[in-house]
């Protein structure tokens, strides 16, 4: 079984804040996680940072529970697309995007949705989880989006904090499950802070109550992690002479090195 992740610790200006959170995904038994940077073009004076690098968080990278070996970092970009001109910059061949291991978009109408679904070059989709969802899902894009090897996001962060929202995250994954069929789901935290993190299993428990099986559930937190990373590995490779490897942040020194996710 491939290693647990949690793909969206979310990246701000506190390092102290942000170090707490990949100690206690390592302490819960995650190898692997991955800082998420959010873009929203429709505020002002949003631009693509560079990736927080991992010398800044680690001189020793921590420990993962239950296992011998450090935790992975992953860089990850969410760009939110209210409007079509947001999404030239998922174009742009010599932009920051490039610099993530994983790219994300944030699709807030049907049409932006279907156009992430079958021409972005991304690696995961997010669901709304924090209110109705605004438009209703349809087999033909997410099909489509399923063929690609695009994966499908929902993050209970919000339902751990609210119970509205709570309510919310089930109907919407429940509308998706009816589409996809639980296939290429991905359970993330979107925590913000240390106490907002669940273990694996949990989270996957979590995932029956929003209408995937059990295997499903567990595939949520480990296996669909792997492959959407592995879907920006090839999207977006990053060369090196004689070696046929990908790249993750995994060393104490906090540079990239080239490795396998298992």
């Amino acid at each position: 079984m491939a290693a647990f992740a949690d793909l969206d610790l979310r990246a701000g200006s506190d390092l102290k804040a942000l170090r707490g959170l990949v100690e206690t995904a390592a302490h819960l038994g995650y190898s692997v996680v991955a800082i998420n940077h959010i873009v929203d073009f429709k505020e002002k004076k949003q631009e693509i940072e560079k990736p927080v690098a991992v010398s800044e968080l680690f001189t020793t990278l921590p420990i993962v529970q239950g296992k011998s070996r450090p935790i992975k970092i992953l860089t990850r970009l969410t760009i939110i697309v209210t409007d079509p001109s947001h999404c030239n910059v998922l174009r742009a061949t010599s932009s920051r995007v490039r610099l993530y291991d994983i790219v994300a978009v944030f699709p807030k109408t049907e049409k932006l949705f279907h156009v992430a679904c079958t021409h972005l070059d991304v690696d995961l989709i997010c669901i709304t989880v924090t209110e109705k969802l605004p438009f209703y899902f349809k087999r033909p894009p997410i099909n489509v989006a399923i063929d690609r090897g695009l994966g499908f996001e929902l993050v209970y962060g919000p339902a751990i904090r609210d119970a509205t929202m709570r309510r919310y995250t089930i109907s919407n994954a429940l509308n998706l499950m009816q589409i996809c069929k639980g296939k290429n789901v991905i359970l993330s935290s979107a925590a913000e802070r240390p106490l907002e993190i669940r273990g694996p299993y949990d989270v996957a428990n979590l995932g029956l109550l929003f209408g995937l099986s059990e295997s499903e559930a567990k595939a949520a937190v480990s296996t669909n992690c792997r492959a959407a990373f592995l879907h920006g590995a090839v999207a977006r490779p990053v060369p090196m002479a004689g070696s046929d490897c990908i790249r993750c942040h995994g060393e104490s020194n906090g540079e990239a090195l080239l490795c396998s996710l298992t």
